[in-house]
């Protein structure tokens, strides 16, 4: 998600991407990044056709049908097995209207849009009354990331957890406008809990009738956890001098949870939600290099929560540390006298038990902290450790894994496991062969002349990286990994500023439509420290010239700016967008789009003779990004969310639009999409 596409003041055209304006400065890396790589290596146009597609038909040898055994999956139960499948559905046509387009013999239900009472005594959702008990107490807004908890023993039940990114101040209060708030400057303290409200996590039960539908359903299990949710910090850098703050004096907890994007998940059943734009949300006037890193000026990019604090209208029985927070300034010596820190309390990911409401969520401190998007886990194999795959979502940042210390034990999991391990990123080489890097002080000079500490390397994941030369990318989003293989794919979203920026793993200049990239760990070792790599596809428009248009795309699965990215447990890669201000958003609304790598010939890349494995299964409607994606267990339903949209969906009456999810699912009762 594009930290320019939805702040509160005005929904942009679309309410989507907006390209790289606003963007922080990019990585200080050093990595042999340029042009000069690129010409020695590839051209543009043989990326995919010839260059790097020779070195994978060798790299990635196996990964077809013939590599697929039988397998398990960490995320529901298996349907079939991948190597013989084959998309059972036509490519949606292109579309703009302001509607939910799928396939013929498909129908797309809606559930818990933004409002939905979730809680006992919620209130009934009326965006002109409710208040911010009220917005406590019911889904949050800006469906994101989201993952289905079910027993496959029962597939007719579940807990939905379901990420709530940002908000749109124009939908959430539809009444009495005020000029002065909609300019993004906060008049008064219920309308900023408010908003704080309609940020962070929910949990949800979902039931489904005879009939196929699904439908949310009061229960225990139900929660919401806001940006004034109580959250503990934990792991390495828990306790941190650099993490104290006037609410926490020991620096081991902080209040709430921002810019929950992406989502993750555990083997031993937990909900990760990442923390992605979260300098949107904080001002400073004072200047030093990490502020700069992470894009936190003085003038500030969304909210102007802390406007609210000195403001004659916060009413004396209200918190002013609640907005204060929000400005880093400091105001003398003492750390624990100011908000200076605060905004190293976010930027992490966030561990929730859904099956325990009384739980207090966990910040995972080894896990590194930048402009999380997607926390995918590798296989879960016993008596290996796991790995954790995560993007840092910015021009010419970089992609990450996180591997535990402790080895997976299904029959007694480590408690606490994700305190314990090392923190890698990656630098791409130009032969196709590639490096995970240790963030850690003990194995790298270079972080140990520059900082004190592993807890101040992981507070400062963006200035520690730099000094390890990895490789600037197009903005690493969602990550997937295949359930048979355990290959790793990338969404890179787009770049068109990226000046000398040039790599091989990013080969177009201006890269207006993106590209998913796709990497396999040595031995298919998650813990491995060398993998090979390629380019799984690029996006376009199906007019754009061969230099463009490297995969040969048609209007039938021509997209851009590819953002959610899942494999569900038969192998099916479902791949979601979040695309404006170019020729693809010109012909259609954002989408999601099927292909099964297994099915592709030769090393598995979707070339011009193959790209018709590339299907289009939804379009959304008007100004909304399609995000959030899970099967139910039986494979029955698909469920995908509807973002930000800026028409009349889901209501088309009176209502502002509100996010919400899709449950999908064929009117024969039958396996989606196969």
């Amino acid at each position: 998600m594009n930290e320019n596409s939805h702040w509160p003041h005005s929904p942009a055209k679309g309410g989507m991407n907006q390209g790289n304006a606003g963007e922080p400065p990019r990585s200080h890396s050093n990595a042999p990044a340029m042009e000069d790589l690129l010409t020695a290596r590839i051209s543009r146009r043989a990326t995919l056709r010839g260059g790097l597609g020779l070195a994978a038909m060798t790299l990635f040898a196996g990964s077809g049908a013939a590599g697929r055994a039988a397998f398990g999956s960490t995320a529901g139960t298996a349907v079939d097995n991948g190597g013989d499948l084959q998309l059972d559905f036509e490519s949606v046509p292109n579309s703009t209207a302001d509607a939910v387009i799928v396939p013929e013999g498909y129908v797309a239900d809606v559930l818990i849009p933004w409002g939905t009472p979730i809680l006992t005594g919620a209130a009934a959702f009326d965006p002109t009354t409710n208040s911010a008990a009220d917005q406590a107490r019911q889904i949050g807004m800006h469906h994101d990331g989201m993952y289905l908890f079910q027993e496959p023993t029962d597939p007719d039940t579940g807990l939905l957890a379901i990420n709530h990114e940002s908000i749109t101040r124009d939908s959430l209060f539809p009444a009495g406008r005020d000029e002065t708030f909609f300019s993004r400057r906060p008049t008064k303290p219920e309308q900023v809990r408010r908003e704080m409200a309609a940020h962070g996590v929910s949990i949800v039960k979902l039931v489904r009738d005879g009939d196929g539908r699904w439908s949310q359903q009061l229960s225990r299990f139900n929660r919401r956890i806001t940006a004034m949710t109580d959250i503990a910090m934990s792991g390495p850098a828990a306790g941190s001098g650099l993490l104290i703050t006037p609410y926490s004096p020991r620096g081991n907890k902080t209040r709430g949870t921002l810019g929950n994007c992406g989502r993750g998940y555990t083997p031993w059943r937990t909900y990760l939600s990442s923390e992605e734009n979260f300098q949107n949300y904080f001002i400073s006037r004072d200047k030093d290099e990490e502020l700069s890193r992470y894009g936190i000026t003085a003038k500030g990019a969304g909210m102007l929560w802390h406007a609210i604090a000195d403001s004659a209208s916060v009413p004396a029985e209200d918190e002013r540390d609640l907005f204060a927070r929000f400005d880093l300034t400091a105001t003398g010596a003492d750390a624990s006298a100011d908000w200076r820190n605060e905004a190293r309390n976010f930027g992490w990911v966030v561990e929730i038990d859904p099956y325990d409401p009384s739980s207090t969520p966990k910040k995972r401190t080894a896990m590194g902290r930048f402009r999380h998007e997607g926390c995918q886990p590798s296989r879960a194999q016993a008596g290996e450790p796991m790995a954790f795959y995560m993007g840092d979502d910015a021009p010419g940042e970089y992609c990450y894994k996180f591997v535990t210390a402790d080895k997976w034990n299904p029959d007694k999991p480590a408690a606490d496991m994700l305190d314990r391990g090392t923190l890698y990123v990656a630098r791409f080489n130009d032969d196709g062969s590639g490096e995970w890097l240790a963030l850690d002080i003990s194995q790298s000079s270079a972080l140990a002349d520059n900082f004190a500490s592993q807890a101040e390397v992981l507070i400062k994941t963006r200035l520690a990286a730099d000094l390890l030369n990895p490789t600037p990318m197009d903005r690493p989003e969602w990550s997937a990994v295949d359930p048979a293989t355990g290959d790793i794919y990338y969404t890179l979203a787009n770049n068109t500023d990226r000046k000398a920026q040039v790599n091989v793993a990013n080969p177009r200049a201006s890269n207006t439509y993106g590209h998913i990239i796709r990497q396999r760990e040595e031995d298919a070792n998650p813990a491995a420290t060398t993998f090979t790599w390629d380019i799984f596809v690029f996006g376009a428009p199906a007019a754009a010239d061969a230099d463009t248009n490297i995969s040969g795309l048609t209007k039938a699965n021509q997209f851009g700016s590819p953002d959610g990215l899942w494999f569900d447990p038969r192998g099916v890669l479902w791949i979601q967008t979040d695309n404006s201000d170019n020729a693809v958003a010109e012909a259609t609304n954002n989408q999601m789009l099927a292909v099964i790598p297994a099915s592709l010939a030769q090393d598995g890349l979707i070339r011009p003779e193959t790209q018709a494995h590339l299907k289009r299964f939804l379009v959304g409607p008007t100004g909304c990004e399609i995000t959030g994606i899970e099967l139910s267990a039986d494979g029955r339903t698909l469920f995908a969310n509807v973002q930000h949209p800026s028409g009349g969906f889901p209501d088309y009456n009176d209502l502002p639009p509100r996010s919400a999810t899709l449950a999908i699912r064929r009117l024969d009762g039958a396996a989606i999409a196969l």
